[in-house]
C-alpha cells in the first residue's frame, strides 16, 4: 500500500516541539539557580561595636572612630559592588549557560530536525521500498491469480470431459444393458414359451390320460353296471320263479298244506323284498369319503301298495351326518318296487312303514 507523503507542517511539528520543550527546560533551569543563589548577609561596618563601645571616649577617639568608621563604610562599599560585580558575573553566566543550553538545544533541536528528515527519508525509503515490495507481492498474487485462473479453466474443462466422457460410457452401458436385457428379455421368452409348450404337451399327454383313463374306468363301470344289472336280472327273475313255484305248490296242494306253504312263501318273500330293496338303494348310492365298515344306520320307510316310496328318515343316526345322508337319498332313488305290486294285503302291511339297517356292505352290492 502507498504511504502518504508529509506535509510542511506536520515535518516541522516535532522540531518546534523540542525547542519549546527546551526553552521551558532552559527558564526552569535559571529559575532554579536564581531561587537556589544563597542570600548575602547584609553589608555592616565591622567596627559597628567598638563604635557603640567607644561612645564615652574622648572627642578625639570620636573623631578616629569616625575615620575608621569611614574607611569600614568605604570597605563595605567596595564589597557591596565586588558582591554586585559576583552577583552580576553570575547572572552573566547563568544567561551564558541559558544562551549555551539554548544553543545545545538548538543543536539537538537541529539534530532531531535531521533525525527526523533522515527518519522521514528512511521512511519514505522503506514506504518505497514496501510500495515497491507490495507492487512485487501484487505483481505475484496477480500471476498467481492468473496462473488459478488457468489451472482453474483447466481443471473445469478436464472436470468437463471427464464428466462427458462419464456420461458417454453411462449412456453406452445403458445402451449396452438395454440390449442385454432385450436379449434376456427374448430369451426368457423363449424359455417361457418352450416351458409352457412342455407344460401344455405334459397337460394334453395327462389329459389324454385322464381321458383313456375316465374312458377305460367309464367301460370298466359300464361292464360292471351291465354285469350288477344282469346278476340284478337274474335275482329277480329267479325270486319271481321261486314266487311262482310256490303259488303253484300252494294251489296244487290241500287247504292245510296251501297255508302252511303261505305262510312259510310269506316268510321268504318279505326276506327277498328286504334283499331288493337294499339292491336297489345299492343302485343309487353315492359313498361319501366318510363311509367307513361297521357304520349302521336304521331308517323309517314308509310305502304304498304299489311299491311306491313315500318317504324315508333317519330313525338312529350312525353317528355321521353325510353316511346318513347317503343312505336317505340312495332308498329315495328308488322310486317305485314294481315287485310288491303282487304282494298280498296281508304281507303288504308289514311295508306300509316299516325300518330297515343299512350298512356300508350293504349299499356296496
Amino acid at each position: 500500500m502507498q504511504q502518504r507523503e508529509p506535509s510542511a507542517s506536520e515535518s516541522y511539528f516535532w522540531p518546534s516541539i523540542w525547542a519549546i520543550g527546551l526553552h521551558v527546560l532552559v527558564f526552569a533551569l535559571l529559575f532554579v539557580s536564581f531561587a537556589m543563589t544563597p542570600e548575602l548577609p547584609p553589608s555592616k561596618p565591622i567596627v559597628q561595636a567598638t563604635l557603640y563601645q567607644l561612645k564615652s571616649k574622648s572627642q578625639a577617639t570620636t573623631q578616629t572612630n569616625q575615620k575608621i568608621a569611614g574607611e569600614a563604610k568605604k570597605t563595605a562599599s567596595r564589597q557591596t559592588e565586588v558582591e554586585q560585580l559576583e552577583q552580576k558575573k553570575v547572572e552573566q553566566e547563568a544567561v551564558k549557560a541559558a544562551e549555551q543550553k539554548k544553543a545545545d538545544a538548538a543543536q539537538k533541536a537541529e539534530e532531531a530536525r535531521e533525525a527526523a528528515e533522515a527518519k522521514k527519508a528512511e521512511a519514505a525509503a522503506e514506504a518505497a521500498e514496501a510500495k515497491k515490495a507490495a507492487e512485487a507481492k501484487k505483481a505475484e498474487e496477480a500471476k498467481k491469480a492468473a496462473e488459478k485462473q488457468q489451472a482453474d479453466i483447466a481443471k473445469k474443462k478436464a472436470e468437463e470431459e471427464k464428466k462427458k466422457a462419464e456420461e458417454e460410457a453411462k449412456k453406452e452401458a445403458a445402451e449396452e444393458a438395454k440390449k442385454q436385457a432385450a436379449e434376456d428379455a427374448k430369451k426368457k421368452a423363449a424359455e417361457e414359451a418352450k416351458k409352457k409348450a412342455a407344460e401344455d404337451a405334459k397337460k394334453k399327454a395327462a389329459a389324454e390320460d385322464a381321458k383313456k383313463k375316465a374312458a377305460e374306468e367309464a367301460k370298466k363301470k359300464a361292464a360292471a353296471d351291465a354285469q350288477k344289472k344282469k346278476a340284478q336280472e337274474a335275482a329277480r327273475k329267479a325270486a319271481e320263479d321261486k314266487k311262482a313255484q310256490a303259488l303253484a305248490e300252494l294251489l296244487s296242494d290241500t287247504t292245510e298244506r296251501q297255508q302252511a306253504l303261505a305262510d312259510e312263501q310269506g316268510d321268504q318273500v318279505a326276506g327277498d323284498f328286504d334283499d331288493l330293496i337294499r339292491m336297489r338303494a345299492a343302485e343309487g348310492w353315492a359313498r361319501p369319503p366318510s363311509a367307513r365298515k361297521g357304520m349302521t344306520v336304521v331308517l323309517q320307510i314308509n310305502m304304498l301298495p304299489d311299491g311306491t316310496i313315500t318317504s324315508v328318515s333317519v330313525a338312529r343316526s350312525s353317528g355321521d351326518g353325510p353316511y346318513d345322508s347317503s343312505a336317505v337319498a340312495a332308498v329315495k332313488n328308488i322310486g317305485r318296487l314294481t315287485e310288491m305290486q303282487g304282494m298280498k294285503p296281508s304281507d303288504f302291511n308289514q311295508y306300509r312303514s316299516f325300518k330297515m339297517t343299512f350298512t356300508p356292505e350293504d349299499l356296496a352290492l
